[in-house]
């Protein structure tokens, strides 16, 4: 089974960074930091860690394990976590030097419902808890 790993990484401006893909042919959608756990990898946590080193050159704290969607073929765990300071410039995961990936920009957003439902998060199902946990308040206490 594929297992993934994404971060909701919460900065001190009370503000999350999305990855925001544009491909050629496809709407332009955001994906939360994160990717695949490797067999080098010694935990889920560890995995996760490394991808936001890789894709923003961050430090982050993880917090809690937020969900979970799993099928048959795949298992994405997103956690709650925190960062102060990333440079996206300085990224070094292995997609974004490969041909036809298309393009990665990295957008810092408020915490609010009204951002959230401004961009084309996915998962949806994803999008939906990450939603509800925001009109609780429950994202904002992590700081």
């Amino acid at each position: 089974m594929l297992r993934r790993v994404r971060a909701v990484l919460v900065t001190p401006n009370n503000t999350t960074l999305l990855i925001k893909r544009i491909r050629p042919g496809i709407a332009p959608y955001w994906v939360i930091v994160g990717g695949k756990v490797d067999p080098t990898d010694a935990s889920p946590e560890d995995a996760l860690l490394r991808e936001v080193r890789e894709e923003i050159a961050g430090d982050a704290r993880i917090v809690s394990l937020l969900h979970t969607i799993e099928t048959d073929d795949e298992r994405q765990d997103f956690y709650l976590a925190t960062i102060e300071s990333w440079n996206f410039e300085d990224r070094t995961g292995p997609e974004f030097s490969q041909e036809g990936r298309g393009e990665y920009l990295l957008e810092e957003i408020p915490l609010t419902t009204t951002a959230l439902d401004a961009v084309n998060l996915l998962p949806g199902e994803f999008a939906t808890m990450l939603r509800e946990a925001i009109e609780r308040g429950e994202l904002l206490a992590v700081q």
